[in-house]
């Protein structure tokens, strides 16, 4: 019997079957390929995890290493500081403006801008977390190596020949009494308003005399020598610096020493002088305080030797009404109750000192809030983190310095 011959609708049908089968045989391989070369997404994200990790161990290891033996690398470490400090404040003093308070804002909505496009095209969230924990890693870093380090160096004191040691309460309402004096020959000196009131000085001046301010300093001590550049205004940031219970901050992505415009009149010289101490690598809160304090001193500027005196008076006077406050209030009763008369400068000047102290009070009232409460907190843990176990505390303890600055 002669074999059957298939149509040719068979013969098609039996072809479009033998090349699915062969296209699914095909896919299968392709997908079983593909999961033995290439790992997963998370897995191949475990590398930007770990290299932010290793960044944070390489900041953490440099801090222990400063932390156990910082005076092998002092003054060395610091010269460097300031050297880096420096040619970043000349890079960024090309603009008239803080340069990282202006980028500040696109840098943000960069970040909040990815973080949506990952969302709305349905990328990898864990994938824009390791981008950013790589950034931050390496920023803090940056932030360790170029200048943290700082707060490991050898007391401010040795360098300047000065001894701090524990004082009696006697010295400490000399040294009160000594600076109010000093305040009060000045007072009638700064501009004012009609209601006695100071007057606001350009800011733009007054940055540009506390950037250099520390140049009369360097002849004596070399430790003192850097960065000459204004200090800058903050625009943007300057409000919200202060509700955060902050009258100025050091930058040391840019090298900027920065201020906002509308801290109170009578301490304006002296923070000026304050962060401008931070670019010259003197990290310590206390010993920012004094050295700006030497820098108001030796300006030949009244606004900055007033300052300068004003604010070492507050110091001291704060550090007294703490542990000895009758002496305190005894010290202001004298003050408050010598009769007014403007040809003595010591009796009035006096009380233009302390009525400047209640106007700089009253000014920062406007700025109390949680906002505040939540910044000293986030300050106080940055400065315990590099060892400054006072915290914001530390600010205060300027007093000692002032106090053997006095009896030197």
């Amino acid at each position: 019997m002669p074999g059957h011959r298939p149509s040719a609708g068979g013969r098609a049908f039996r072809s479009r079957m033998e090349n699915r089968a062969l296209f699914c045989h095909n896919r299968l391989m392709n997908a079983s390929n593909a999961h033995n070369a290439a790992p997963s997404r998370p897995a191949r994200l475990w590398p930007r995890f770990c290299i932010a990790g290793g960044l944070l161990v390489a900041a953490g290891g440099l801090m222990a290493i400063f932390q156990q033996a910082g005076n092998a690398f002092f003054p060395g470490y610091r010269a460097f500081s300031k050297g880096l400090e420096g040619a970043l404040a000349a890079l960024s003093g090309i603009a008239p403006f803080s340069l990282w308070d202006i980028l500040a804002i696109p840098l943000a909505i960069a970040l909040v801008a990815t973080f949506v496009f990952c969302l709305v095209k349905k990328r990898s969230l864990v994938a824009w977390l390791a981008n950013v924990c790589i950034i931050v890693a390496a920023m803090l870093l940056f932030l360790v190596g170029a200048w943290g380090l700082n707060h490991y160096a050898p007391p401010l004191s040795d360098e300047l020949g000065i001894e701090i040691r524990e004082y009696s309460a006697d010295e400490l309402e000399a040294a009160t009494a000594y600076y109010l004096e000093q305040a009060g020959a000045l007072a009638a000196q700064v501009p004012r308003d009609e209601d006695m009131t100071l007057e606001r000085q350009d800011f733009h001046e007054l940055a540009t005399i506390a950037g250099a301010g520390y140049e009369p300093l360097s002849s004596t001590y070399p430790l003192f020598e850097g960065s000459t550049a204004p200090v800058k205004e903050l625009l943007v940031a300057g409000e919200p610096l202060l509700y955060s219970g902050h009258t100025g901050i050091f930058w040391p992505f840019t090298g900027e020493a920065n201020v906002p415009s509308n801290i109170a009149i009578a301490e304006e010289p002296f923070i000026m002088c304050h962060e401008a101490a931070h670019r010259l690598g003197i990290a310590s809160e206390q010993e920012a305080n004094f050295a700006g304090f030497l820098a108001c001193e030796a300006s030949d500027d009244v606004r900055f030797a007033y300052s300068g005196y004003y604010e070492a008076f507050c110091y001291c006077l704060n550090a007294l009404a703490a542990n000895y406050p009758q002496r305190a209030q005894s010290l202001i009763e004298t003050a408050i109750g010598a009769e007014v008369d403007p040809s003595n400068t010591k009796t009035y000047g006096a009380r233009l000192v302390l009525f400047d102290r209640y106007c700089t009070a009253e000014h920062y009232q406007a700025y109390e809030g949680p906002a505040e409460d939540v910044g000293v907190a986030v300050n106080d843990a940055y400065l315990k983190t590099f060892s400054e176990e006072s915290g914001v505390k530390s600010y205060g303890e300027v007093a000692d310095y002032l106090i053997a600055w006095h009896l030197k």
